[in-house]
């Protein structure tokens, strides 16, 4: 599918803003494929400076490489970044914040669909999905500022609506659930994606009045790498939701831009979209005490209190 265009130009009205996109390379190819590379290209061409923050420094070059070939654009960066690492994640906040005088949209798109642990003893898709995202943000939230209005973007899911958040099993399995079956890898991933419609939810509160507005959505069921993580049961699980939402990784990467460019939303700040427009959601998703338990939680987990 080609490009459809959204018509609108840079929030910031910097002549050339930069643009962090966080993706997740381990066991995929996921820097060089999916919306992440899509929504790259887009943001590319349009005059963005993009720094790819890739967690394998080969891959992560390769899809370098790849989005300037596809955007005709040189000024496209990789920097490395595990998000199963929080170490990582404020080496890479360090790093960027010495060596770019710019961030003005943050993109947080990583994310895994597997079992396993984080370095520092996490579960993968909460430590991936939600946690170093939370830090990230927080890290550059200043930055972020300082070049308002700027926006931040996280990519969620709509199995956010399958998912619930039990504090007790995330204080003794420091994960929102437990279990290797292919129902429990599901309802965790779900858990992950609903942590990321709540965050939002709440950095919007905290950011009233500075002029950082942020937005969650639900890309779509996409044709990318991320079902490589998943065995063969958990594909078989998703392929009805597959073939009802299915999008290519053109179509999946323009609710993130339109999230990230288009002009006039602002007032949505803290909203959840899906095919460009602003959806509602269930009562647990703008659970404002809910919401402020997630945070307080992720500051403790990621040294920021």
């Amino acid at each position: 599918m080609a490009h459809t265009g959204l018509g609108v130009g840079y929030p910031t009205g910097a002549l050339k803003p930069t643009c962090i996109l966080c993706r997740h390379t381990g066991q995929t190819k996921c820097s060089n494929t999916g919306i992440g590379r899509a929504t790259a290209v887009d943001l590319a061409r349009r005059g963005a400076r993009v720094i790819l923050a890739c967690r394998n420094q080969t891959r992560g070059e390769a899809a370098a490489a790849v989005v300037q070939r596809e955007s005709g654009s040189k000024n496209v960066v990789y920097m490395q970044l595990d998000l199963a690492s929080l170490k990582s994640v404020r080496s890479f906040a360090e790093t960027f914040l010495k060596t770019e005088r710019r961030l003005d949209i943050l993109v947080n798109n990583a994310g895994v669909y597997m079992q396993g642990t984080t370095e520092d003893g996490l579960g993968l898709m909460f430590g991936i999905n939600h946690l170093g995202h939370f830090l990230l943000t927080n890290l550059l939230l200043d930055r972020l500022k300082q070049c308002a209005p700027s926006r931040i973007v996280s990519v969620s899911s709509y199995l956010h609506n399958y998912g619930n958040l039990d504090f007790d099993i995330l204080r003794t399995h420091k994960e929102f659930g437990v279990g290797e079956s292919s129902r429990d890898v599901f309802r965790i991933y779900s858990h992950s994606k609903l942590c990321n419609v709540l965050f939002t939810h709440e950095l919007a509160k905290r950011l009233q009045g500075i002029n950082v507005t942020c937005y969650s959505l639900h890309p779509g069921v996409i044709n990318s790498d991320l079902g490589r993580n998943m065995n063969k049961m958990s594909r078989r699980l998703l392929k009805p939701i597959i073939a009802l939402f299915f999008k290519d990784v053109e179509a999946g990467a323009q609710t993130t831009l339109y999230c990230a460019v288009q002009e006039g939303i602002e007032a949505q700040s803290g909203r959840y979209f899906s095919n460009c427009a602003v959806q509602k959601v269930k009562a647990k998703a703008q659970d404002d005490a809910v919401a402020k338990k997630l945070w307080e939680v992720s500051e403790t987990l990621s040294g920021l209190s």
